[in-house]
């Protein structure tokens, strides 16, 4: 019989998909890799199971103690199922700005959830980059996963993710182009696909608001390119050690109304429901179209589902709210 022995053995090898009408404008064959497929729909199952086992193999997580994460919902997801499987209780923090439905999630598989201010310094002890480190040093047996600087999360990606993108493009791929957050799954793929080929160019979705374009082009983190966004999971005030910088060819930014616009068209024109941040990844394929040549091979990951959208992105009444188009 064929079976998992549990629902993380079923993380990873997730499909690649032709994208048709949205992509018509362009030469190449785009294909999106979409993460939704994983257990807790979204990539960051990969790297919450592949943080818990090295956390684990090394000491630093012990049995029954408590895992401590800041996160924007997905990852908390990934960490949820892997804590309720191997027997540990989760704290995720998370800010205000983050759709309800994430929380709510959380919540659903067990993970308590404490709720931060997003507008404010990444340094500022109300943040939830400070509350969660926090909550990590006071609660005994407890682990700070902090994926933003944890090796692991990059390394999920280089021993997954670039390998299955290689064997399923037949290492036809030309580009790679994904939304840049803590900036793992860039940097892990783009490490591996770049030692299969050198010649591959790898594009980082980044959002007005955030400092990783520039400080990718200049080397400057600049304070004044920093201010409140709405676009969830990708963009950053700070500078994570998981970016590679020397990894990543170029950023490319995506305006807030621009990600939901594309989200919603991606559901509408090609059947794939997916989150906020897709909508971002396909506006920059095709802002990036004149470096496509017809023979080119373009995948673009799509990092997880719309079910975790429904009250914002995929709300009329929000939408107009936002002053966006429901075009």
């Amino acid at each position: 019989m064929k079976y998992s022995k549990n629902i993380l053995e079923t993380i990873g090898n997730t499909p690649l998909v032709k994208l048709n009408k949205i992509t018509a404008d362009i030469q190449a064959l785009v294909l999106a890799k979409v993460e939704y497929f994983n257990p807790g729909s979204s990539v960051k199952d990969r790297i919450a199971i592949k943080m818990i086992e090295d956390a684990e193999n090394d000491g630093r997580l012990k049995p029954g103690g408590t895992i401590v994460e800041g996160t924007s919902g997905n990852t908390g997801m990934g960490l949820a199922l892997a804590a309720l499987i191997k027997g540990y209780k989760l704290i995720c923090v998370s800010n205000d700005k983050q759709s309800k439905e994430k929380l709510d999630v959380l919540r659903a598989v067990g993970a308590e959830v404490v709720i931060c201010p997003a507008n404010v310094k990444a340094e500022d002890t109300r943040s939830y980059y400070s509350t969660a480190k926090r909550i990590g040093e006071e609660i005994p047996n407890s682990w700070y996963v902090n994926q933003y600087d944890n090796p692991s999360n990059a390394a999920a990606h280089y021993l997954t993710t670039g390998p299955e993108i290689w064997d399923q493009t037949e290492g036809k791929i030309t580009h790679f182009v994904v939304g840049v957050g803590t900036g793992g799954t860039i940097s892990g793929v783009s490490k591996f696909l770049k030692e299969k080929n050198p010649d591959i160019k790898v594009w980082g979705i980044d959002t007005y608001g955030s400092v990783f374009k520039k400080y990718h082009e200049t080397g400057v983190f600049d304070e004044n390119e920093i201010y409140p966004y709405i676009t969830e999971g990708i963009g950053e005030d700070i500078i994570p050690k998981n970016v590679a910088f020397d990894l990543i060819d170029s950023f490319e930014k995506v305006t807030d109304e621009d990600a939901a616009v594309y989200t919603r068209r991606l559901a509408k024109e090609e059947g794939i429901f997916a989150g906020n941040s897709c909508g971002a990844a396909i506006k920059g394929v095709l802002q990036l179209k004149k470096h496509f040549k017809k023979d080119d091979v373009v995948v673009v990951l799509l990092h997880d589902s719309g079910s975790r959208y429904i009250g914002k992105i995929y709300n009329d009444d929000w939408m107009k709210s936002m002053g966006f188009s429901l075009d």
